[in-house]
Parts: structure tokens; sequence; C-alpha cells
């Protein structure tokens, strides 16, 4: 037991990092979306602090919490199909986070290695990543390939057994995101977890995980480090 935590306390930290409403600064899309999915259905717009406190995933159980009831699968596929339409025909407007760049470059020019895991669908997460010029920082970028209420616990799963290979320990990664879910997910593999105001979840919502929230990406990171020590 002694020399396998050994060998894996020599590793260096590993950052898997979010990318809606972390890396990338995207909130305003998901809330004309969010409003659009809603008026297909004749409900009401909603505010961001609304969203941010009734935002859950699976996305049929934040419906739910809005409409008093689960969508009929009708809905869902209509809701799910409109946010989806909208929310990319705005997505390129939307600008990386804050020192999010110079974080990325810092901790690969330390050395260190991170990779970007999304449910966002794959074949629209990889051009958009290309597109802001930061792919090159990554080990990996996986974005989803199953159906959208796929959980994040699973979609982790997946990405940390591909990263076997470069040497990357779950006990020495840190999961940087916006959600609950992402602090659920991290605990599934054993790593830890960050969570950034910026993004889908209300302050009180992320601290009802018991994991560190912070208000910027640079706390995060710091954070991050501190965790691995």
């Amino acid at each position: 037991m002694t020399a396998e935590v050994t060998a894996d306390a020599a590793r260096p930290t590993h950052i898997v990092w979010d990318w809606n409403g972390t890396l990338l600064h995207d909130i305003d899309a998901v809330m004309a979306a969010t409003n659009a999915s809603f008026a297909e259905l004749g409900f009401p717009a909603i505010t961001l602090a609304t969203y941010r406190d009734l935002y859950v995933v699976p996305v049929p159980k934040f419906y739910e919490r809005l409409m008093g009831r689960l969508p009929t699968e009708a809905e869902w596929l209509l809701m799910d199909d409109t946010f989806h339409r909208h929310y990319w025909a705005e997505a390129h407007d939307a600008g990386l986070t804050e020192g999010a760049l110079e974080l990325l470059q810092d901790w690969q020019r330390d050395g260190l290695t991170q990779s970007l895991l999304s449910l966002a669908p794959h074949e629209k997460l990889v051009p958009l990543v290309r597109f802001h010029g930061i792919e090159r920082h990554f080990l990996r970028v996986d974005g989803r390939t199953g159906p959208s209420h796929t959980s994040k616990a699973g979609h982790l799963v997946r990405h940390m057994a591909a990263l076997e290979g470069a040497g990357v320990s779950a006990g020495r990664t840190v999961l940087i995101g916006d959600a609950v879910d992402d602090a659920v997910a991290a605990a599934h593999v054993g790593a830890r977890a960050v969570l950034y105001t910026g993004g889908s979840h209300s302050r009180s919502s992320l601290e009802s995980a018991g994991v560190p929230v912070v208000d910027t990406l640079a706390e995060a990171v710091r954070t991050a480090r501190e965790l691995a020590e």
C-alpha cells in the first residue's frame, strides 16, 4: 500500500477542464437557447438567477423543476432540439473566460498536463476548441458521443481510462467545472474537484457539493495546486 501511495504521489497534477461555462464563457448563449426552448411550449422566459438556482443534470430534471413535472418525450425532443439549434447559432460569439488562455499556457509551461471533457457533442466541440486556438494545450479533448442526457460520471470514467497511457492518475487529477455534476463525476473516479461560479450554478448550489468553490479560473488553478500537495 505504501509503495502505491508513494508512486501516485510522485505523479504530477493533471487538470480535467470542463468546457461550457468554465473555459468557454457561454452563459448568454445558454440563456438565449434555454428561453427559446421554453417559448416553444409556451412557458415564460426565466432569469439567469432562476436558471442558476434550479439547474441540474440530467437536463430533463431541470425542466421538471421549472415545469412542475417531467416533460413528455415529445416535449423533451422539441425543447432539446430547439436549445441546440439556438445555442450553436450563438456559440461562436462566446469568448473564452477571462484569463483562461494564459492559465492553459502557464500550466503547460510548468510541465503539467491537462485535458478537456465536455457533454457538448464531440463533432461540434472540437472545431470550436480549434477555433479558439487552444487544442494544443490538451492531452485529449473529449465531447459527448451519446445521447444528450449522458452522465458526466460515465463520460469521465472513459476519459480517465484513455489517459492512463499518458501516466495520468485519478488520485492526482483535479476537475475544474461549473456544475455540481462535475464534483459528483470527480468523486466517482477518485479525483478531486473545484467548482467555478461563472457558469450554470449559483454559489449556494455549488457549495452543496462539499468541494472548493471559487469565483475566478485563476483561483481554481491555485486551488487545484493546493489540493494536489
